[in-house]
């Protein structure tokens, strides 16, 4: 298993509507593709920066393959992110393998 791992800090005046977007449009968006089995979304808990929070996006895949196929054929999802939050967001990527 292979867990692809997207932490965001968002702006704390669009958590909410960021949150709502993610659970009602985006991440079903990624779901639909058929590369993930299964996903999470976690609330980062820490208050290092009062002007923003963050969370883990959880993806989860059965193979290096599906997340290899998942940046080759859907890098628009991952745009329409960026676009739509532009300058209210910050991210890092990182994938793990399951030993």
């Amino acid at each position: 298993m292979f867990l692809y791992n997207i932490t965001v800090g968002v702006d704390k005046d669009i958590e909410h509507e960021w949150v709502r977007w993610m659970k009602a449009e985006y991440i079903p968006k990624v779901m639909r593709t058929q590369l993930f089995v299964d996903y999470k979304l976690y609330k980062v808990l820490h208050d290092d920066d009062e002007g923003s929070v963050s969370y883990s996006v959880q993806y989860f895949a059965r193979s290096l393959s599906d997340v290899t196929t998942y940046f080759e054929k859907y890098p628009v999802l991952i745009e329409e992110h960026r676009s739509r939050y532009h300058n209210q967001h910050v991210a890092f990527m990182t994938l793990l393998e399951e030993i």
